[in-house]
């Protein structure tokens, strides 16, 4: 891909969950157009994640978002233009029908972001800024086994519809980007096994996985001005399988 035709130059963006896979590719990207970009993440250190040189020239802290006082703490270090909330996990092997499991991966996945955009929203209205939910193409349909993942990711998607109608009106625009099959630690289970990639490979109409950098374009521009009529909106990207 080519590099990026947006400037984010004097601007400051935060991506939540930026350690890794899609959010990393997000930073990555805000990084090169010119932002002062800030990552959290869940280990102690940039260092202890693999190819750490990809988070070159952005400031890492570790941040348990469960932890609201942590997330006001941390907040408070910051003056933001772009928030992305891109954390989530999931947990295989029915884990998830598991009432504290479930409990666990929707307050991840969906109770942390409401915390993180309630605590950013006065200094983003301050800004005329943005911010950009990450949900998944699961919330457009079934995914078996997996109620928790699914059920967190159709709130991550009512949040952004709720929150863009209720902050459009105070100089904050939010959206969303619903990832499909991109290739991440998220979705091993699917990538590591060549009949389970083949049969996901062939529900795609571009016959191919996303690459975490494309949903990273997806992001830039929500945060752009050339999305300044755009509120409420999830756009799904996904290569057509969802059709």
């Amino acid at each position: 891909m080519t590099g990026p035709v947006l400037s984010f130059e004097g601007k400051t963006a935060l991506v939540v969950g930026g350690s890794s896979g899609i959010g990393r590719a997000i930073a990555r990207g805000f990084r090169d157009a010119g932002a002062a970009t800030h990552v959290w993440g869940t280990r102690a250190r940039v260092e202890d994640y693999e190819k750490p040189d990809e988070l070159d020239g952005i400031d890492y802290v570790q941040v348990d978002v469960t932890d609201a006082g942590k997330v006001r703490a941390e907040a408070a270090r910051l003056r933001l233009d772009i928030l992305i909330l891109c954390q989530g996990t999931v947990r295989y092997d029915r884990q998830e029908f598991d009432v504290e499991t479930f409990r666990h991966v929707v307050d991840v996945n969906l109770n942390s972001m409401m915390a993180c955009a309630q605590t950013f929203y006065p200094q983003l209205a301050k800004s005329a800024g943005a911010i950009v939910t990450v949900s998944s193409t699961a919330a457009y349909h079934a995914t078996r086994g997996n109620p928790a993942y699914n059920a967190s990711k159709c709130g991550v998607v009512g949040l952004t519809r709720t929150l863009g109608q209720a902050w459009a009106n105070k100089g904050v625009r939010v959206n969303g980007i619903a990832p499909g099959y991109v290739a991440t630690k998220l979705t091993e289970v699917t990538t590591a096994h060549p009949d389970r990639l083949a049969a996901a490979v062939a529900s795609i109409p571009l016959g191919r996985m996303g690459e975490p950098e494309e949903m990273a374009g997806a992001a830039l521009f929500l945060a752009s001005p050339l999305a300044s009529f755009m509120v409420g909106q999830t756009l799904i990207i996904d290569g057509g399988m969802t059709l």
